[in-house]
């Protein structure tokens, strides 16, 4: 059972061995939203699927993916691309990249009567986009499996998302009843742990500066 401190550090010990330079390949960490999403996963069950993003390692280890499998594959450079079959669970690096792709499958559950249900997960700049839009109202209005969870940090990269679409402070978008809305503040950066790491030619970590965003 997955706990919002078992969640944390597993993610430290990514950022540890992140630092040392073995791991050749973006990293993205989850942090803030723990509760809010263990709450989440009480609701998915077993046979039921998880699209999620590049930064996806809380919902492989909440959908039930052993933690040293999620880890052996970002130690081979793929935390962008988590994908594990066997456990339904798959990510797109594409920002809404996943969006068509849950519509298609909780499509095809509703066509075979499945007892399963479609779990997408994006961020609070992708839900501004078209194609979540177009994909989010078609599930709703066909009554698809399908449930959207929005994860919002606030923060699209670095560039404050409301701020760029022009909401009030005590504004935020309405949403459908098919999706689920998560407000938290981001605990890493966007990208990688605070520090560049650098690797001379013998493929070793090199001195770390500069704090990357």
């Amino acid at each position: 059972m997955w706990t919002p401190e078992t969640l944390r550090a597993f993610e430290e010990d990514i950022k540890a061995t992140y630092l040392t330079g073995v791991i050749r390949g973006a990293i993205h960490l989850s942090g803030g939203n723990e509760d809010k999403l263990i709450q989440v996963f009480t609701l998915v069950k077993p046979q039921d699927w998880v699209f999620s993003t590049y930064r996806s390692h809380y919902h492989a280890l909440l959908k039930g993916v052993p933690p040293e499998r999620v880890k052996a594959e970002i130690l081979r450079g793929r935390s962008m691309h988590l994908n594990f079959p066997d456990f339904h669970f798959y990510t797109s690096a594409i920002v809404g990249g996943i969006c068509p792709i849950a519509l298609g499958v909780a499509l095809g559950l509703k066509r075979r009567g499945e007892d399963a249900r479609v779990w997408a997960f994006l961020g609070d700049m992708a839900s501004q986009m078209g194609i979540f839009h177009e994909c989010e109202k078609y599930a709703r209005l066909q009554g698809l499996p399908l449930t959207w969870v929005v994860q919002d940090d606030g923060l699209s990269t670095n560039t404050p998302t409301w701020e760029t679409w022009g909401y009030r402070d005590n504004q935020r978008p309405l949403f459908g009843p098919n999706v689920i809305y998560i407000p938290f503040q981001r605990a890493h950066p966007h990208i990688g742990a605070g520090v560049w790491v650098d690797f001379d030619k013998t493929g070793k970590p090199s001195e770390r500066t500069d704090v990357m965003g």
